[in-house]
């Protein structure tokens, strides 16, 4: 893994703003609300997407960005439904979905995640892929329900059933299906117009990305609203487009690795080439992806 810091790759900079700088830009940061359908809300700001479902049950909210923008979060909710943050859903234990969990809690939100979540937090852990300490999170900022396969939730009349894939992001991943409102929250496991993060220390791998994305494909239709963990709302269409460059990196880095060339062959092949204009011009550039599909089969 040492490779992966000499070509360059310390993500945290790359792939999510650095904690630091998030305290720093906190006052330019604004959070952007985007209708989904009439009760289903995404909301941009710094992190991860958050969901949100307003109704006469309360909101459920999906993920929560970095800790020093719940207030801003806060508002921006307020202004979608003055009901209480009943339910907050992690889609994995990252600190850019997680950050806001202490004060969302500490205001009557129950937090629920997959068990491997809570886990993560609890113990703290190092990521090669952030070149980061993450220290264990406060109790209060824990998961309290937490689920091993899947969790339905019956709120704001939508069936909100929430699935844990194999192993892609990491191991704590969950994606959100309103069956009714006919929109997902895939988390981490889509960014819209980016070459994602894998985290191998978190027991995450490319295989399991493609699969877990695969089956998202195999449960949606053309008219599903995709929101995905960083990029713009998307489509179906949009989400076939992003599995045939993760299906066609992967294929050509499995076929590399498998003839025993080594990090840097890889590398000097080139198997982005004809990505990158797309996917990587924001975070991850096309060796850094490469690097991360490679450590991460």
């Amino acid at each position: 893994m040492k490779k992966m810091f000499k070509l360059g790759l310390i993500p945290l900079l790359l792939t999510m703003p650095a904690l630091s700088n998030a305290q720093q830009d906190i006052n330019k940061v604004e959070i952007q609300t985007v209708a989904v359908t009439k009760d289903i809300y995404m909301l941009m700001g710094q992190g991860g997407n958050i969901g949100v479902s307003a109704g006469e049950d309360g909101v459920f909210m999906i993920d929560d960005q970095f800790a020093p923008l719940s207030a801003k979060i806060r508002k921006s909710v307020s202004a979608i439904s003055k009901k209480p943050i009943r339910f907050l859903l992690n889609t994995h234990w990252h600190f850019d979905h997680t950050g806001g969990n202490e004060a969302f809690s500490q205001e009557g939100a129950l937090i629920v995640a997959h068990n491997n979540v809570r886990e993560r937090m609890a113990k703290g852990q190092f990521v090669q892929a952030f070149n980061m300490d993450i220290p264990p999170a406060n109790p209060a900022a824990l998961p309290v329900l937490t689920f091993d396969k899947d969790i339905t939730f019956h709120w704001n009349n939508d069936v909100i059933r929430v699935e844990h894939p194999a192993p892609a992001h990491t191991d704590g991943d969950a994606v959100v299906f309103f069956e009714s409102a006919n929109v997902v929250h895939m988390g981490d496991l889509y960014w819209n117009g980016l070459y994602p993060v894998i985290d191998a220390d978190s027991g995450g791998s490319t295989s399991g990305l493609v699969r877990g994305v695969r089956e998202v494909l195999a449960r949606i239709d053309n008219n599903t609203k995709v929101i995905p963990g960083h990029g713009l709302l998307a489509s179906k269409v949009e989400l076939e487009n992003y599995l045939h460059m993760l299906t066609t990196v992967n294929d050509r880095v499995s076929k590399l690795r498998a003839e025993g060339k080594t990090l840097e062959q890889v590398i000097a092949a080139k198997p982005t080439a004809d990505f990158d204009s797309t996917w990587g011009v924001a975070y991850l550039n096309g060796d850094q992806w490469t690097t991360m599909v490679y450590l991460a089969p």
